[in-house]
């Protein structure tokens, strides 16, 4: 008996582990709050505490062992193509282009040719994220990661009885539920999904004028399909430049470099990319310096330098700056975007 009971199990372990799911995740968007730097650089690209969002988000995929991936591109999407070829060649992806932002909605629908297993997992592609998946994945019930925030007015919500997901809401102006909806979908039967989609765009259902993935998720549960939700502490934001520093904190508190540099005083946690050049200056705390950055002569803490931008004479603090920019003189705070030249003396 004991046996049998343990080749069961093993049974049960052979699905776990040979499932092979699909992750769709939508880059499309112009990141408009991010704007100046989102005009040359797609939001996703952005770097924060060293690494660009997306990659982030695709070490995760791989560390849950999703290996297959739908990328929703529009915006400077031959940048994400690349970066995503070049540096993630083991993950099988597939581009396919939402060539009208007519919402999220609107960016899973664009992905339905790709739609080739039972479950799939869909990821917001500006959102970084520390849950453990797997534990979601196994249970087979389609399921929606959410966080406790007190002002849900942003979000999308989830109105809940008993565990069970009874109504979405995109953007509540009452308070109905503080389940904000952070940007992670599991979906365990992706043909309900497809369903629920072509019918929301035949029919045209919009909220504040999009098509929105919410309606369509709620499309299924109207159809009696079940859905539940995950909690998701490890959220972090990077839709807006405050957003995206607070994240650079959070991440740099993680691993910060260890960096040495003559003449060059670090106040940890900070990022340092090996081909950054700084010379006489004082760095961090919450500072990310990106490969091939010329320092000389500054104070620089809580920013992000984007690569190849030449910094001198400066002290800048709660500050973005873009690729290949040249700053010189004396700021406190600047927001500016890629080849940006400012002399302030």
């Amino acid at each position: 008996m004991l046996f049998f009971k343990l080749l069961g199990n093993f049974e049960h372990l052979i699905v776990i582990y040979s499932r092979v799911m699909r992750a769709i995740i939508p880059v499309a968007g112009i990141g408009s709050r991010l704007k100046p730097h989102t005009y040359s650089t797609p939001k996703v690209l952005l770097n924060v505490g060293g690494k660009p969002i997306l990659g982030y988000i695709l070490d995760k995929l791989l560390e849950e062992g999703i290996t297959k991936s739908t990328f929703v591109i529009g915006h400077l999407g031959e940048m994400i193509k690349e970066y995503i070829e070049t540096n993630y060649p083991s993950m099988k992806s597939v581009f396919v282009e939402q060539k009208e932002m007519e919402g999220l909605g609107h960016a899973i629908y664009t992905a339905i040719p790709t739609f080739d297993d039972d479950e799939i997992f869909i990821i917001l592609g500006d959102t970084i994220f520390d849950v453990n998946l797997k534990n979601v994945f196994n249970d087979r019930i389609s399921a929606l990661g959410v966080k406790h925030v007190d002002d849900p007015r942003r979000f999308g919500v989830a109105v809940t009885e008993n565990g069970w997901i009874k109504k979405l809401v995109e953007k509540p102006q009452t308070n109905v539920s503080n389940l904000a909806l952070v940007g992670l979908y599991y979906i365990a039967n992706s043909k309900i999904l497809k369903d629920s989609l072509n019918q929301l765009v035949e029919k045209d259902l919009r909220t504040r004028g999009e098509l929105q993935l919410t309606d369509a998720l709620q499309i299924m549960i109207d159809k009696g399909e079940k859905l539940t939700t995950f909690d998701v502490e490890g959220w972090y934001d990077c839709g807006k430049p405050e957003t995206l520093l607070s994240t650079n904190r959070h991440l740099l508190n993680q691993k910060s470099s260890n960096r040495k540099i003559e003449s060059v005083v670090i106040k940890e946690p900070v990022y340092i990319a090996d081909e950054a050049e700084i010379e006489n200056s004082v760095i961090g705390p919450f500072a990310t310096i990106d490969k091939g950055c010329k320092i000389v002569d500054c104070i620089i803490r809580n920013s992000i330098v984007g690569s190849n931008a030449q910094v001198s004479q400066a002290l800048l603090e709660n500050s973005i700056i873009g690729n290949n920019s040249v700053i010189r003189g004396s700021f406190k705070r600047l927001n500016s975007g890629d080849s940006t030249e400012i002399d302030y003396y």
